[in-house]
């Protein structure tokens, strides 16, 4: 079997299509609704109701983000068998790689913004003590952290979304199974194997409404916000946007190294969850994309089952730069210099409490806001980048599922457990692709 009719690559272009014609079509909505409101409020109310497309959108993502994460985890566990080395091994080669892509990603927005200085020339003063500040950032820190890391219950976790501690409920239920022998643990694994691709199905249904989802996310904050926005904070979007996109060089020149030229057909699959990555500006929305995507790649569902979702929590390229970037945007704009030793210790506690951050509201500012008081910079200094920090968002989101996707793929290449795909062909196809165009595109 070779998939099917809705898993064909006409289909998939007609989704990118629609994704991009969405994304363009909420520009021009936000920006007429923006122009036509009477009053600010009035535009908000606006907005308001666009939002109710992208919360409906995101609902339907996020109820399938857990029972995906803990199925597609246990089933590569129990994949392995009792190589229990194995495990080890490739969590050994995803940390390394999740490592050292976070200093790159760190040191990369630390030497741009001090190259391109987005913030210098402003003369800002310093905020009041005072100065309005929303953000949740008690207790944000290394020990909070690890304990948080282990679940009290794995029923609160799933209904809270809680990627990191799903995960390690996920490998300890995964190895208990795989060390069992009865029958009755063979039919729970298979069970579990099957669960997995009854979520790809209903996530093949929820895409369906992705283009909406776009849309509608697009369309509120331009009506609320408007097109000036995006001049206002013109050199520092653009420079961050620039600065992105020599890391997503990178990361597809190490790809190249890992994958040889098989990395360039991965980022045409990787096309369509980075646009999603994008215009949500959610990494969630873009996860059961990535899972048939790499699956179509050809990498194992077990491979991809269990670095994935560990990426989803030590390896976010786009958020570490965003955090060094906006750091020193801060400081430039208040006219505080940093010393060589200060940015590059900033950068090391930043690379420390950014880890597990996927599921932390806003979590870039999150981490920023929290990192500021360390260097005696103004926490008021977060309201300079809040305005804009969807746009932001968007791009780092986009790089977070980059970086992923060629993560897992060079792990499954190390583990010799990805097929020989170059192109998609009748002729190619693997079980893993018949898997995948069974489960629905």
């Amino acid at each position: 079997m070779t998939g099917n009719a809705d898993n064909s690559p006409a289909r998939s272009n007609r989704l990118t299509n629609a994704l991009v014609v969405s994304l363009l079509l909420g520009i021009l909505a936000g920006y007429a609704c923006h122009e036509l409101a009477p009053t600010p409020e009035m535009a908000k109310t606006i907005a308001g109701y666009f939002s109710i497309a992208t919360d409906v959108f995101l609902r339907m993502i996020k109820m399938i983000i857990a029972p995906l994460v803990f199925a597609t985890i246990v089933s590569g566990i129990t994949s392995l068998g009792s190589e229990g080395g194995a495990v080890g091994r490739i969590a050994a080669r995803s940390m390394g790689w999740f490592v050292s892509a976070s200093l790159v990603s760190l040191g990369l927005g630390m030497i741009f913004a001090n190259l391109f200085a987005p913030g210098r020339g402003l003369q800002l003063p310093l905020p009041n003590a005072d100065a309005a500040n929303t953000l949740q950032t008690a207790g944000f820190n290394l020990k909070d952290f690890i304990t948080h890391v282990f679940p009290t219950s794995i029923a609160q976790a799933m209904s809270t979304n809680e990627i990191l501690q799903i995960l390690v409920f996920a490998v300890f239920f995964g190895l208990a199974l795989s060390r069992l022998r009865t029958s009755h643990a063979r039919t729970i694994a298979a069970s579990i194997d099957e669960l997995v691709h009854v979520m790809l199905q209903i996530t093949n249904f929820v895409m369906k409404f992705a283009p909406l989802g776009v849309f509608a996310a697009i369309a509120a904050v331009i009506t609320t916000q408007g097109l000036g926005v995006l001049v206002t904070y013109g050199k520092f979007i653009a420079t961050f946007y620039f600065s992105l996109a020599v890391l997503w060089s990178v990361l597809v020149l190490v790809g190249l190294l890992a994958l040889g030229r098989p990395v360039l057909h991965l980022i045409g699959l990787l096309r369509q969850p980075m646009l999603l990555a994008f215009s949500t500006a959610s990494s969630e929305a873009a996860y059961p994309k990535m899972i048939e995507q790499l699956t179509k790649f050809g990498v194992s569902e077990r491979i991809s089952g269990f670095v994935l979702p560990l990426g989803y929590s030590f390896n976010l390229d786009g958020s570490m730069m965003y955090q060094a970037f906006a750091a020193l945007f801060i400081a430039q704009a208040y006219g505080i210099e940093l010393s060589f030793t200060q940015q590059l210790v900033m950068l090391l506690v930043m690379m420390v409490t950014s880890k597990g951050i996927a599921g932390v509201p806003r979590a870039g500012l999150v981490v920023v806001a929290a990192t500021l008081p360390m260097f005696n910079l103004p926490v008021g200094g977060m309201l300079l980048v809040m305005g804009i920090d969807q746009f932001l968002d968007m791009g780092r989101t986009m790089t977070n599922v980059i970086g992923n996707g060629i993560a897992t793929a060079a792990v499954a290449t190390w583990e010799d457990e990805r097929g020989l795909i170059e192109e998609p062909s009748v002729e190619t196809a693997t079980p893993a692709v018949a898997v995948a165009g069974a489960a629905g595109g």
